[in-house]
């Protein structure tokens, strides 16, 4: 281990041979952190936080500190990170709560820039990229592949599907289907993230599906719920795996699904 003279870490921490840990942090009593992962100066790990190999904590990270919530009493809920995540400058990440399954989880190959924040019981999929000063409120759920533009803030209990693309400065109360693209405050549906599609290998009659489908979504008459749970509507697409999964999270939302565009 490559650990700064100045750096405190309690004798109870897990760490791998290799972890590199730079001036002024603190890492805690029930910290586990793999093999190649590097904490640069004055970050603060704390809680029941596992975090896998080969991240990287910029300084002034806070991890795993206590929610912002008034009903939690000090359980030993858990903070879990996977492996080879970026977190930039001043990222803050809070445990779960019992709330929820009392862990907050954030998956592999993530890049949450400067003065991100991810609530309690939030959890991220693998290859998001958060862009600066992106507000994760509790209970948020996030898919894979997902991009969020800068000073984004999301309400609580909200989902955002895989592969989705929000526009910067938005404001998000409602969900958000899987590869669709979104922006505003408050936040509308686009169109389709076509370039995400393309990126994660579907062809091009998929995506031209997907953007059909879309399309007759928005000009329908009846809400996208009533729209997909059509018999006849869906028929049509049932072959299209990408469009069956967007149907499935719109019938399930609980806030409802962000509106289409005006």
């Amino acid at each position: 281990m490559l650990i700064h003279p100045t750096a405190i870490i309690h004798e109870g921490a897990e760490l791998a041979s290799n972890v590199q840990v730079g001036p002024y942090s603190i890492i805690g009593a029930n910290v586990k952190i793999g093999a190649g992962t590097k904490v640069h100066s004055h970050v603060v790990i704390d809680g029941h936080t596992e975090i896998g190999e080969e991240n990287e904590f910029y300084q002034f990270c806070s991890i795993g500190a206590p929610p912002q919530d008034l009903t939690y009493k000090g359980e030993p809920t858990r903070t879990v990170i996977g492996n080879q995540n970026i977190f930039r400058e001043y990222v803050s990440i809070h445990r779960g709560t019992k709330k929820e399954n009392e862990i907050t989880i954030i998956k592999d190959n993530c890049l949450l820039m400067a003065h991100v924040h991810i609530g309690h019981d939030a959890v991220i999929g693998k290859k998001c990229v958060m862009a600066n000063s992106v507000n994760i409120a509790g209970h948020v759920k996030i898919g894979d592949f997902v991009i969020i533009g800068g000073g984004t803030n999301i309400s609580q209990f909200i989902s955002l599907g895989r592969g989705s693309y929000i526009g910067g400065g938005s404001g998000i109360d409602r969900d958000i289907p899987l590869f669709c693209t979104a922006y505003g405050n408050r936040v509308r549906l686009k169109g389709i993230n076509i370039i995400g599609l393309r990126r994660q290998g579907h062809s091009k009659q998929v995506i031209t599906e997907v953007v059909d489908f879309y399309r007759r979504m928005e000009a329908a008459a009846r809400s996208p719920r009533s729209f997909v749970e059509h018999a006849e509507t869906m028929e049509e697409f049932k072959d299209n795996e990408i469009i069956q999964e967007m149907a499935e999270s719109i019938r399930r939302s609980e806030v409802g699904i962000a509106p289409f565009v005006s």
